[in-house]
């Protein structure tokens, strides 16, 4: 007879219970049609398993990063509001609105069966070892020697020996409640452990690495020997502690088919999942060799040539995180004879939150250096930099990348002191290379001078120029330099922008490298100069990279979405190249964001295509969804973000939530469940309460549809500490971005909304100012069948002025006419689900709560926890965008703080964490105190710009 397949229990990490509110249960179902049920942000059991199937979740066109490049236009169509919405985009967005309903059903269905069917993923390998013959018998599989003393195995092993439950009526309860899946994870109870066994002939101790049978059809699983156990009914067990190949961790074998990077066929990672198992399923040995990360590449390589497997990292479910092993975990094979450290000691999400927060002065920080790849207007790296300060690292964003113009200008004049270049990333990285080249080729480390090579006619006899003849052209300096056709020639290449002797710069013109050797001290001059002031930067000079490379082949508008290769969507290929520069550069930490969509389409193939290229590079890595409105915003908005970190680093945690979030609209994919950062349900009862429209917005001043100052007053003090805090100068929120240079104070910028055309604008003036209004609201309109509207038969259809009708088809017919998203106006006491790159009345909620208009691009920046101070550039619809696709400022500074404690820990200590608490005081919203009006101002004047 066969040996049976190993018994398998699935862990017992718990799965913390969400710090979201729902809405409340009179508000509107997210102004989109029926209420989404909240079945996927419900606590459920920590699982190492994959479930089947994920919804494809839409995302707007408008909400794409900075690297779609940017319809053209006059700035005056920029600053009024289109007087139809476009029916191609209207009929996308409602495909998108329907899509997320049907999938998200799909998605709960697929919820519930993962909670009761598990299927573990576990290492495999070639098939080597002899199997069992059918009818061969399995008395010689049997323990060696005496059982371990009792008092020693019930210290290492106490829940093996724990009484069963009581029977009082509690216990019966829950017993009655559990199903299955539940029995299964109940810890085997033992009567004596054991130090060896004997399994066909060959002998096992505790701590080795075996291979282990697995079911048909699997191939076999690799494991550490944890434990030797005879069970209360007299059968022989181990417990085996599981090493994952790559194919079986979140990357899965998909990734492991695309031809731009390669995982070690060798390498394997060292888990917390554990299983307890029949000894007749143990195979045989397996020679797995800890490769530390403070070897050398030699040392490294001649460990690994002398073993069958290597492991390097360790990796836990939780947050699909590849990270350093823990010291007493990554000795030699052999040496780990003691229990492993819990599933809830490595995932615990809880401790003790910092009571104080102590900054060191500037002079005593250590300081770190930031690249921002796909910038935008800077709101990643902003708060980066002044959240990583309050835990003792000065980071500045050195350099900066982004295609968008406008996004650009707002970059540099908010941070005067970065490298800001207006260029796509692939030419970013092709100009990165030839530059490494150019410091070579001129030895700019150590370079004293180039012999000068001059002309018979430079200089007159006396040393000085003579006057240049008609039409010629002599190199004074150059002034800048890119990769790429800057004079539309279609020939990419390395130019350099000159400026010529006797012209200014409006004449400077963009010349190839080819064109300009003649000028071998110049250029040397450029170099040198270039290299001294850091204007790009080299490999091993980037201490961070963040950004968030975009995926416009996800976005429902893409209706030529690739699900089954989505790499081959040029669209979505940003992501490799934010790689090669992550892998060219080589910093010691990386920070990706990302729309949760990547986590969705095709399975999250995009989502786990980033975490394989940065493990395959040797990063650590770690995967987490966050949600602004848990970090002190009244904005729902969850994002992707992957944290990598070289091996010789700490690997940074998630920050928890210090704020109770109403959920709006989103969901978490249900493959991703465990990557939610989220408090348990005892700590979700000590967070801040939730934010709402009000808390942001009701101090700023009242404006008209029509706007056109960027520059006012405010005519009122701050009501929340949320405004206190968003109101203060650039020194008290820590920003050094502009040095010693303070704005005056009290100037409210960019308060100017979208304005609406004329029939749009009389439209809203006919909306109620009350919560839930919309088009709904309107005279003839009146709710029928299925909560869908329909004309009123007995009253006439009204009019505007031009003629057209007050009430728009489309937005009857929008999602079959049951949103109540057209013309809708957000409410005092709502959330907003997300901040979006369009400020258009026609198909969202974006209308002011008593005023007849948009949100204006303040409103929305505040909404997304940019200072007051921040000042954006470009035509309105330009502002909205930068806006809308920026990251919320508050998440970026709780993750400068991480950043922060992470860098400040230096060479890894063996805490595995993914979670921490933050200070209490972290936002210093104590420290805001109203700002004050510019002395001889008055409320409501305008300050002219300077």
């Amino acid at each position: 007879m066969s040996s049976p397949a190993p018994e398998r229990r699935r862990s017992t990490r718990r799965r913390p219970k969400l710090s979201y509110a729902d809405a409340d249960s009179d508000d509107e179902p997210e102004r989109g049609g029926k209420r989404r049920r909240n079945a996927a942000l419900k606590p459920g059991a920590r699982k190492g398993g994959k479930a089947k199937g994920e919804p494809k979740r839409r995302r707007r066109l408008a909400d794409a990063p900075d690297m779609m490049e940017e319809e053209g236009g006059a700035i005056d169509d920029d600053d009024m509001c289109a007087s139809e919405p476009d029916p191609e985009e209207m009929q996308r967005q409602e495909e998108e609105e329907v899509e997320a309903a049907l999938l998200e059903a799909e998605e709960q269905a697929k919820a519930g069966t993962l909670r009761a069917r598990r299927k573990r993923k576990v290492a495999t390998r070639r098939r080597t070892g002899l199997r069992r013959e059918e009818g061969a018998s399995e008395s010689d599989d049997h323990f060696v020697g005496d059982p371990m003393p009792d008092d020693e195995a019930r210290r290492r092993w106490p829940e093996r020996y724990k009484p069963k439950d009581s029977d009082d009526p509690k216990s019966r309860t829950k017993k009655k409640r559990s199903n299955a899946a539940a029995e299964e994870e109940k810890e085997k109870r033992a009567r004596c452990h054991y130090r060896s066994a004997i399994v066909e002939g060959a002998t096992f101790d505790l701590g080795d690495d075996v291979y282990v049978r697995a079911p048909p059809g699997e191939d076999d699983y690799i494991g550490r020997i944890t434990e030797f156990f005879q069970e209360i009914e007299h059968k022989s067990y181990f417990c085996c502690r599981w090493f994952y190949r790559v194919a079986d961790t979140v990357i899965t074998p998909k990734l492991l088919e695309v031809p731009d990077h390669e995982h070690d066929h060798k390498r394997v990672f060292l888990s917390e999942e554990k299983d307890d198992n029949l000894i007749e399923s143990i195979i045989s040995k397996v020679k797995i060799t800890y490769v530390a990360p403070n070897l050398t590449q030699q040392e490294k390589a001649e460990l690994i040539s002398k073993s069958d497997l290597y492991y390097d990292m360790a990796y836990s479910v939780a947050y699909s995180t590849f990270a350093n092993v823990p010291p007493e975990n990554g000795g030699p094979t052999g040496s780990e004879t003691t229990s492993d450290i819990s599933c809830d000691n490595v995932d615990s999400s809880m401790e003790k939150a910092i009571a104080d927060l102590p900054v060191p002065p500037d002079a005593q920080m250590e300081t770190a250096t930031l690249l921002d790849l796909y910038s935008g207007c800077g709101a990643m790296s902003t708060g980066l930099c002044q959240g990583a300060p309050l835990s003792g690292l000065k980071l500045t964003t050195k350099w900066a990348v982004d295609m968008n113009e406008y996004a650009c200008d707002s970059l540099k004049h908010n941070h005067p002191r970065t490298h800001v270049r207006t260029e796509k990333a692939e030419n970013f990285l092709k100009l990165l290379q030839e530059w490494d080249k150019l410091c070579k080729e001129y030895d700019v480390r150590n370079s004293t001078c180039l012999p000068r090579i001059s002309n018979d006619d430079e200089d007159d006899e006396n040393g000085v120029n003579e006057p240049l003849s008609e039409g010629t052209f002599e190199v004074e300096k150059l002034v800048d330099i890119c990769y790429g056709d800057p004079n539309k020639i279609e020939t990419d290449g390395l130019w350099f922008k000159v400026r010529w002797k006797t012209y200014d710069s409006s004449h400077d013109t963009w010349e190839p490298l080819d064109g300009l050797r003649d000028s071998p001290e110049c250029i040397k001059d450029f170099v040198e100069s270039g290299y001294r002031e850091s204007i790009l930067p080299l490999p091993g000079h980037v201490d961070v990279i963040c950004g968030g490379p975009p995926c416009q082949g996800v976005s429902g508008l893409n209706r030529n979405r690739n699900h089954k290769d989505p790499l081959a969507d040029e669209k979505n290929k940003q992501i490799l190249v934010f790689m090669q520069i992550v892998n060219y550069l080589r910093p010691k930490y990386v920070l990706m964001e990302n729309v949760v969509d990547i986590l969705k389409f095709a399975d999250g193939f995009l989502g786990r295509y980033a975490l394989s290229l940065l493990v395959a590079m040797r990063y650590q890595a770690r995967l987490g969804i966050m949600v602004a409105g848990c970090y002190g915003l009244p904005q729902f908005r969850m994002r992707a973000f992957l944290w990598g970190a070289v091996p010789s680093v700490v690997l940074p945690k998630f920050p928890l939530p210090t704020h109770v979030a109403t959920k709006r609209g989103q969901h978490v994919p249900t493959k991703f469940s465990q990557c939610l950062v989220a408090c348990d349900e005892t700590e979700s009862k000590l967070l801040d309460k939730a934010l709402f429209l009000k808390d942001a917005i009701d101090d700023l001043p009242e404006v008209e549809n029509h706007q056109p100052k960027d520059v006012m007053a405010y005519k009122s003090r701050p009501n929340t500490d949320l405004q206190r805090y968003i109101r203060l100068n650039r020194k008290d929120t820590g920003d050094n971005s502009l040095g010693d240079s303070t704005p005056k104070e009290g100037q409210l910028f960019d308060h100017q909304p979208l304005e609406l055309n004329k029939d749009d604008y009389q439209r809203v003036q006919h909306i109620p100012q009350k919560k839930g209004a919309n088009f709904r609201d309107l005279k003839g309109v009146r709710v029928g069948k299925n909560k869908s509207v329909e004309f009123d038969p007995n009253i006439p259809r009204q009019y505007l002025s031009s003629g057209k009708p007050l009430v728009p088809d489309y937005a009857m017919t929008f999602v079959k006419g049951r949103s109540l998203k057209p013309f809708g106006r957000l409410w005092w006491d709502e959330t907003v689900s997300t901040v979006v790159t369009r400020a258009e009345p026609h198909n969202q909620a974006i209308l002011h709560p008593n005023q007849n208009r948009v949100l204006t691009v303040r409103e929305n920046a505040r909404l997304q926890g940019f200072p007051d101070y921040y000042r954006l550039f470009g035509p309105i619809k330009q502002k909205y965008i930068q806006v809308g696709n920026a990251v919320a400022v508050p998440v970026a500074q709780a993750l400068g703080y991480s950043l922060g404690q992470a860098y400040q820990q230096g060479e890894f200590s063996g805490e595995q964490r993914p979670l921490f608490k933050l200070p209490r005081n972290f936002v210093p919203v104590a420290q805001a105190t109203a700002t004050r009006l510019p002395q001889g101002s008055s409320a409501g004047e305008v300050v002219e710009e300077e």
